[in-house]
């Protein structure tokens, strides 16, 4: 009873969340044994046993058959067992020049440098989203605000194509977590290196990384360095797409109606028939502002722990995996709702808005010879006397503005930027 007890309390959630690294794990075997093979520590005979048997479990891993058995520690321990069970001593010899430290960073590098890959993947799938609706909205103007306060006018394609170019800026930083992750820590060992010859150029080749982690002990202090980078790039798409999802239920509110989704995307209330709340929205609000507390849980779960691997960082499994797929998940759920947004037109038309027009009539006064602070003064008189009646016209031409959005820039920022993500 208090092995079990132990057991479950250190073991946690790790077998169901090795799941994910199974496909990882035999990746990085594969390489090995390749390398093993090639310092005379497999004979060629081996080899040849061995890597038709862990293709055989990397396919039902794939098939989804692969389980991580009952008194199995972990995914490493379960390819080992499945191996020794079928060619017997042969499958004890894959563990050579290795431990579990530098074999479970290379599940994990792997791991992650393929999610990064499939967030900026989403990411890139809703940059397209609000690029379309910049430019199919660029003409249909709209209040911008500053203090919550009818400021200037804006538009729907400056608002759209805003979140656009914000979302690359944060894949900035999800390359700058792909580079971290995309460096072979393979032939670190427990975190000192072996006494074998390894060949870690050789492995860092087949496994497609970037270079190795030089040092072993750098490799191994990488734990805990790549989850934090990671964490750092969602927090920051997630920064973005929540702060989108804050507007898109501001402006659903009926004090504003600017925009508008179909009944089926919206939901209703249990006592007023007129409701249509944009719970998605706010649910993904929500979703984002906790992603956005990643970076600061995994700093302080890593904080005060003393060089070489400590157990605590197990637990960082449990806080980063979820958050890629809840990510996703949230950016693939605002890309399809953006297909159904309805954009109202003609707003600025309300005599509400009337003052959203000073500055563009100051300019007006300016661009015929009137000194500035004259020309704000007059308009500014008119305003006070109840006078003022705007020409309602608005003319911005220069690079990023209403009139010149410069999607067509902002797009080749974004493909540049994805060609990092290329192997």
């Amino acid at each position: 009873m208090p092995d079990r007890i132990i057991e479950e309390f250190t073991v946690g959630k790790d077998r169901e969340l090795d799941l994910r690294l199974a496909r990882y794990d035999v990746q990085g075997s594969m390489a090995h044994i390749k390398m093993l093979q090639s310092i005379g520590l497999l004979s060629k005979e081996e080899l040849d046993m061995l890597l038709p048997a862990l293709e055989d479990i990397a396919e039902s891993i794939e098939r989804g058959e692969f389980v991580i058995e009952d008194g199995v520690e972990d995914v490493h321990s379960q390819v080992e067992f499945l191996l020794t069970a079928r060619l017997g001593d042969v499958g004890k010899k894959i563990h050579s020049g290795r431990s579990r430290n530098d074999q479970v960073l290379v599940d994990l590098k792997l791991f992650f440098r393929d999610e990064l890959r499939n967030i900026a993947t989403a990411t890139e799938r809703l940059f397209k989203r609000l690029q379309t609706l910049s430019e199919q909205h660029k003409d249909k103007l709209m209040p911008g605000y500053t203090h919550l306060q009818v400021a200037m006018p804006s538009s729907f394609g400056l608002w759209f194509g805003a979140y656009a170019e914000a979302l690359t800026d944060d894949m900035q930083l999800l390359i700058a977590a792909f580079n971290i992750a995309n460096q072979n820590p393979l032939g670190s060992a427990a975190g000192y290196g072996s006494s074998f010859p390894l060949d870690r150029e050789m492995t860092t080749q087949l496994l497609g990384f970037a270079n190795p982690h030089y040092n072993v002990v750098a490799a191994q202090m990488s734990r805990g360095k790549t989850e934090r980078a990671v964490a750092a790039a969602i927090g920051a798409i997630a920064s973005t797409l929540g702060h989108f999802a804050m507007d898109v239920c501001m402006w659903m509110c009926s004090n504003f109606g600017f925009i508008k989704f179909p009944d089926e995307l919206t939901t209703g209330s249990s006592i007023m028939p007129h409701k249509k709340n944009p719970d998605v929205f706010e649910i993904m609000r929500g979703k984002c502002n906790r992603l956005q507390s990643l970076p600061n849980e995994l700093a302080i779960l890593t904080a005060n722990l003393p060089l070489g691997y400590n157990r605590d960082l197990q637990l960082m499994k449990d806080i980063v995996f979820p958050a890629s797929t809840e990510l996703i998940d949230c950016l693939d759920t605002a890309d399809f709702m953006l297909q159904h947004i309805e954009v109202k037109d003609g707003i600025l038309d309300d005599e509400r808005y009337d003052y959203i027009f000073t500055v563009e009539d100051v300019n007006r006064l300016v661009l015929e010879g009137v000194p500035f602070r004259d020309a704000y003064r007059q308009v500014g008189m008119a305003v006070q006397n109840g006078t003022y009646k705007p020409s309602r016209k608005v003319a911005h031409t220069h690079l990023g503005s209403i009139g010149n959005p410069a999607n067509n820039l902002i797009a080749e920022k974004m493909d540049k930027l994805m060609k990092g993500f290329r192997l």
